[in-house]
């Protein structure tokens, strides 16, 4: 059966005023057919780009118009961002750790400065939560990781987000704790705020730590740099590839990235030291959680 796009517009609380079809390049991504070619031709795409290097760009699958609606609710919005400034080693950590030598990549640390919008600053039935939430998108991804299906992060702060980095700011070099990510470029930096990756650098049974420590010193063998464009949809595995975006240029505009997670599982709540470090808070919701949290692998972080 096909899905309506038109289905976001009546909402029982009358708060949606866009459809997927505003906000989706429903030609080039037939997001809502899933029965057609042209749905299985940006799957199969998007998978030969994550089993090769772990990342697929779905390059202008936000409409233009889309674009612009996107980044005039990040703006509204600035005034609910979370900056933080930190110097922090790849797995989040800000404290030496005497079990490493001084110069492992455990005992690196460098300067992540940056802010996030966070879940609760986004009302339902905006544009960016339209996206989020739709039903299509969901699908799709989960077609394109080659997984049964997707959840909306049910995490109240995490779950829907913006990153901004402004003149100046960085997001350095880092591991994510989640399987995969999806973002949406929505206003590129005039000068740096690149996004830059070392593909598959370490497995759930090697932390790869001298070819990280390369990367930290500034070997650029291995590192992938992205070409984004405002609209284009990234689908990352960030658990096992290393990655980062660079300085912003003092005189450049902000970087805007809008950030949609989902789970294989409803239900799910973040961690509470990263939930902290990102958003400045957490809520009962965080420590309950964090109680009854089982780990899914060994890595550092």
């Amino acid at each position: 059966m096909v899905s309506d796009p038109h289905q976001h517009r009546n909402d029982a609380d009358g708060a949606a005023n866009v459809g997927l079809e505003d906000l989706v390049d429903l030609g080039a991504f037939p997001i809502q057919d899933p029965a057609c070619g042209g749905y299985a031709a940006a799957v199969d795409a998007a998978r030969a780009g994550l089993r090769a290097e772990g990342c697929a760009v779905l390059g202008g699958f936000v409409r233009p118009e889309a674009v612009a609606r996107l980044n005039g609710e990040i703006c509204e919005r600035r005034h609910a961002i979370h900056y933080s400034t930190q110097v922090m080693n790849p797995y989040f950590h800000t404290a030496l750790n005497p079990d490493y030598p001084a110069d492992h990549p455990v005992n690196t640390f460098i300067e992540r400065s940056s802010g996030f919008i966070p879940g609760d600053a986004w009302e339902r039935g905006c544009a960016t939560d339209v996206l989020f939430r739709a039903p299509e998108a969901a699908r799709f991804i989960a077609d394109c990781l080659e997984i049964e299906a997707l959840h909306c992060y049910d995490d109240p702060l995490a779950g829907l987000t913006a990153n901004i980095c402004d003149p100046g700011q960085q997001f350095t070099w880092h591991f994510d704790t989640n399987d995969f990510a999806v973002t949406v470029l929505v206003q590129p930096a005039d000068d740096g705020g690149m996004f830059e990756y070392v593909p598959q650098i370490r497995s759930a049974t090697d932390e790869g730590f001298d070819a990280i420590a390369a990367v930290l010193a500034g070997g650029r063998e291995q590192v992938r740099t992205l070409e984004l464009r405002p609209g284009d949809l990234q689908i990352f595995r960030g658990r096992h590839s290393l990655h980062r975006v660079t300085r912003v240029g003092a005189r450049s505009r902000p970087r805007h990235a809008a950030i949609f997670a989902y789970t294989l599982e409803p239900g799910v709540i973040g961690r509470v030291e990263r939930t902290r470090q990102l958003f400045g808070r957490v809520l009962p919701e965080h420590e309950k959680a964090e109680r009854q949290r089982v780990r899914s692998d060994p890595l550092l972080d």
